[in-house]
């Protein structure tokens, strides 16, 4: 496996690869889910490769940057493990020369859930996004469904410019008890920890957005929202300053929700 850190060695090493080529963007600290998506990539493609990058362009707590966790040894290991062909490792000034002055932008569905929470968020994914798949030019790339809202997005702008590539959405993994799989997950105390599956109960049992956001409150969670829109349920709470979010699929989805996944979620 190698491991890439410039664009030059990255797009050397790119053009002696085998296609269909399958890309799977990550910020490090893997765990199953990210396993999950290497090995979907390696099954489905001659060559499959894995980029390692902490993005600070999507953070809009700077605090919440520097506490994430860096694994870079084990996140390496895990990659070699599923067979990984190459990993892309650039550092800050390598994918942002022009130190973020030009960014994508989608100025109508990113404002709402995680973009109202958290302003400028999706400029930077969408921009990030777009570098790496300029520089790794796969043929599929793949992202969790957990991210539901990312997932949507990314679709968008992949077809907004054209982009000549398929986007993989791959199921959430989650732990037995139903906590959805995520690296701030290893943030939690053990008491934080036991409480969070509650998380994904109370989106699954509950039978609209309001009763899962009392259910929620009630049990301790700090609700930043829930929301149905379209085929999804999808959430987000604090946990011990620990931000969780999730998602799941409605069982009736309209015509219109369908033909857009995030219709109505605007606030």
């Amino acid at each position: 496996m190698k491991v890439l850190s410039t664009v030059e060695a990255f797009r050397q090493w790119r053009a002696e690869a085998v296609d269909p080529l399958g890309f799977v963007p990550t910020m490090g600290a893997l765990h199953a889910g990210h396993r999950s998506l290497m090995e979907r990539a390696r099954a489905d493609c001659a060559s499959a490769v894995a980029s390692v990058f902490v993005n600070p362009t999507q953070f809009n707590d700077p605090e919440d940057c520097r506490s994430y966790p860096m694994t870079l040894q084990e996140d390496l290991a895990m990659a070699r493990e599923t067979g990984m062909d190459a990993v892309f490792t650039p550092s800050f000034e390598t994918l942002y020369p022009d130190r973020y002055r030009y960014r994508v932008t989608e100025n109508e569905h990113s404002s709402a859930l995680e973009g109202a929470h958290r302003p400028g968020h999706f400029d930077g994914v969408l921009t990030v996004v777009m570098k790496l798949l300029q520089i790794v030019a796969p043929h599929r790339a793949y992202f969790g469904e957990k991210d539901w809202q990312q997932l949507d997005l990314v679709r968008g702008m992949a077809d907004a410019f054209f982009l000549p590539l398929e986007v993989i959405a791959c199921p959430t993994i989650r732990e037995a008890d139903g906590l959805a799989m995520s690296s701030r997950n290893r943030r939690l105390s053990a008491a934080g920890r036991d409480l969070a599956p509650e998380f994904h109960r109370a989106l699954a049992e509950s039978s609209t957005a309001l009763e899962a956001r009392e259910r929620l409150a009630a049990a301790g969670f700090s609700v930043q929202y829930v929301e149905d829109a379209g085929s999804r349920r999808l959430a987000a709470v604090e946990l011990e300053g620990v931000r969780l979010i999730d998602n799941i699929p409605l069982a009736a989805t309209s015509a219109a929700a369908a033909s857009h996944p995030l219709k109505g979620a605007v606030s």
